[in-house]
């Protein structure tokens, strides 16, 4: 078990039919981090949807063959895909696209329903057929029920809105219309922009608007629906501060690029100030600090910046392999960490380090990272957890779906020390979450086990490939 990315979900508006697909692309592309599983696009011509999705990242899926294949159109959405629920298979991978009465869609979500099992079960009692084992099928499933009886899909979104809950930040286009919503509680990011030849683009995080040239405006806010049609936008607040809300702060830590802002807070700052409070909370006597690429690496020149202790780089990122945490199975991650990384001997060798990481989760990836520190020559390693200790599961997108294998919950952060091969251990104090991002609006409940919402009655990540085998 390790952190996952949940996914990441572009879309795009436009007056007049061009060429949307490299743009959606190249969106995709700066969302990569986000997952490594899969992805997809659909775009809309004239009210005809064409999509082509596969496994795989997007430079491998997207061929100059597969994009010039897409037709123009005014409207697209994609998809970057971790199977936080449902298997990596193709028919899992999104936009998931559906014909109903009332015309097409296509959808596109990040994040996981809390209630997905409980609908999903009503659903098939009253006769729906599935064919994938994700939460977005339901979701598409709900919606197209209230489209059939409302009249407008932005309707039929806001009635669902009634229905499902925990975390989405979802993408849907129409025939005609390209519609952004995020949860009431707004777990995850979700945000807007414009470019400069008046096109509208929607994505996870601001980072994929400015990788296409777009101005950012402004993040949607948690609840609210936004409309983009050729008659200006609009925006639906009737779900708005339903919820408390409750931003995902390992979006902070871990989950976003650190070039990204989500709800006018920057990525980097909050690492930065991470490493800060690392430093006053758990100083450690050495010689130079080093973070773990790349995630690590804004919390350790936090950390080198208060302690005084200079900042190094020790650690070498191999750029052309995925992130370790996205590769399903064990075995495939232990093989990813020995050619993922490797220490620069000249800056460890006979040096005392703090060793500055974004979590632990079951401690086979620490322990390995220590051990090539280690092996450089390092005299002494005192590691540093950008996060609290993580003791509790996540149902609203993070891959944590149970409590075993959580390193923290059966063991002190003395004895994970000696386990990962560590000196000594600190962890982010859970009292100093909210000053990373200056704010208690945020949901810590892998740390805390305090959860928003009701939790679910079957928590497993495969729950519906189990129901579908029986």
């Amino acid at each position: 078990m390790s952190i996952h990315e949940e996914c990441g979900v572009f879309g795009i508006y436009s007056d007049v039919p061009c060429e949307l697909a490299h743009d959606v692309y190249y969106g995709l592309y700066s969302l990569q981090h986000r997952g490594q599983e899969g992805c997809g696009i659909a775009v809309c011509d004239d009210g005809v949807i064409t999509a082509y999705k596969d496994t795989g990242l997007v430079g491998d899926v997207f061929t100059p063959q597969v994009l010039s294949s897409l037709p123009r159109g005014n409207i697209a959405v994609g998809h970057v895909r971790y199977s936080t629920t449902g298997g990596n298979e193709r028919k899992n991978v999104q936009p998931i696209v559906v014909n109903h009465r009332k015309g097409r869609m296509a959808i596109a979500h990040n994040g996981n329903l809390s209630n997905a099992d409980t609908l999903r079960d009503e659903l098939e009692l009253s006769g729906a057929i599935f064919h994938t084992t994700s939460d977005t099928e339901t979701i598409a499933y709900i919606i197209t029920r209230e489209r059939i009886r409302l009249p407008s899909i932005e309707d039929a979104v806001s009635a669902a809105m009634d229905t499902i809950e925990g975390a989405y930040s979802l993408v849907i286009m129409s025939p005609t219309k390209l519609i952004a919503a995020r949860d009431p509680h707004g777990f995850r990011p979700l945000c807007y922009g414009r470019l400069s030849d008046g096109k509208y683009v929607v994505a996870s995080e601001s980072c994929a608007i400015a990788a296409i040239g777009g101005e950012f405006i402004r993040d949607i806010a948690p609840g609210e629906i936004l409309v983009f049609t050729g008659g200006g936008i609009v925006s639906r607040t009737e779900h708005c501060g339903t919820a408390p809300k409750r931003i995902c702060i390992f979006e902070y830590i871990y989950f976003a690029r650190p070039d990204s802002c989500i709800d006018g807070v920057s990525v980097h700052s909050a690492r930065l100030r991470a490493g800060e409070i690392l430093a006053e909370s758990c100083p450690a006597d050495a010689d130079i600090v080093i973070g773990v690429p790349d995630s690590g690496l804004d919390a350790a020149l936090g950390f080198s910046r208060r302690s005084g202790i200079p900042y190094g780089i020790g650690l070498i990122k191999n750029k052309y392999i995925g992130r370790t945490f996205i590769s399903p199975g064990q075995s495939t991650r232990a093989n990813k960490v020995m050619i993922k990384l490797s220490a620069l001997s000249e800056t460890v060798r006979g040096k005392r380090i703090v060793l500055v990481d974004d979590s632990i989760v079951r401690g086979t990836t620490s322990r390995r990272i220590v051990k090539l520190l280690r092996d450089a020559g390092a005299r002494e390693i005192h590691f540093r957890v950008s996060s609290p200790p993580f003791t509790d599961p996540c149902f609203y997108g993070t891959d944590i779906d149970s409590k075993e294998n959580l390193i923290a919950v059966s063991h002190t952060a003395e004895e994970t020390a000696k386990i990962i091969g560590a000196d000594s251990l600190g962890y982010l104090p859970i009292a100093a979450l909210h000053e990373l991002i200056g704010s208690e609006c945020l949901c810590d409940a892998c740390f805390t086990g305090q959860y928003p919402t009701a939790v679910p009655l079957n928590t497993r990540k495969d729950k519906f490939d189990r129901k579908l085998s029986e």
